[in-house]
């Protein structure tokens, strides 16, 4: 009978130890309630919890990564799109996790998504598609503020995907090439007034000397005949021509006398 107690006392005393022994990881804390009361934070290691009058509560402290699901957004140009992003937290203070908020996971995945729909509707859409990288720090500011008093760190947010409807893509399609073509007209337009200024020195500069134009006709005879042309119609000046014509007038009234 004695055997069979003392049998029953081991076996209590083994349940005892293996409930009373706790071994933490290096990325996890254990946050210990004495008789309902927060104690301390313990770990990493052995922990020595007492049955009944005490209980933990584990805690990772690693990077969580977090994925935002795809959210309605309505932009301040009223063009509706759907957006997804990712966030990254990890735990720096687990007594603030565990006693502060019931489930500080799910709260800041509540809140990411409701920040992430307050935070861009503020924006319009050629925000959202060139300014992303300030998006991301802007939203990954307010989520830290917010996460604080929860022992959270919200270390950074990415947006991941912005969709649009084919509609809307056809239409910026449309706009990029109407931008485009605004482009090509107005370096058109400045090639132009460019070419007329410097056409406007060299006329300039060519009739300060006479002989400088016919040099220039000459060149661009020579020009035209380096393209092995069969025809080649050249308007020439008149002070070229009237000196000949003078010539041919004189020789003419020279002969019938």
């Amino acid at each position: 009978m004695v055997s069979y107690f003392m049998g029953l006392l081991i076996a209590a005393v083994v349940l005892i130890l293996m409930y009373a022994i706790r071994i933490l990881r290096e990325y996890e804390r254990a946050v210990v309630f004495f008789l309902g009361r927060f104690q301390a934070v313990k770990g990493p290691g052995l922990i020595i919890i007492i049955p009944v009058i005490q209980t933990m509560e584990r805690v990772d402290l690693r990077t969580v990564v977090m994925d935002v699901p795809t959210q309605d957004v309505i932009s301040r140009d009223n063009v509706s799109v759907k957006v997804n992003a990712v966030v990254y937290y990890r735990v720096i203070d687990p007594q603030s996790a565990i006693i502060n908020v019931e489930n500080y996971h799910e709260a800041v995945s509540q809140l990411s998504q409701t920040t992430l729909r307050s935070v861009l509707g503020k924006h319009e859409l050629d925000e959202m598609l060139s300014e992303r990288d300030k998006l991301n720090v802007d939203i990954q500011k307010i989520l830290d503020e917010q996460t604080d008093a929860w022992g959270v760190k919200v270390t950074n947010v990415e947006i991941k995907h912005i969709d649009l409807d084919e509609s809307m893509i056809r239409a910026i399609a449309r706009q990029a090439e109407a931008e485009r073509s605004r482009r090509a007209k107005v370096i058109h337009a400045e090639g132009e007034a460019q070419a007329a200024q410097k056409l406007t020195e060299a006329a300039d500069q060519l009739s300060r000397n006479p002989n400088a134009i016919t040099l220039r006709y000459m060149q661009t005879l020579i020009d035209i005949a380096g393209e092995h042309n069969s025809t080649i119609v050249f308007p020439l000046p008149m002070d070229l021509i009237q000196p000949l014509m003078k010539n041919m007038m004189t020789g003419q009234q020279k002969a019938e006398s």
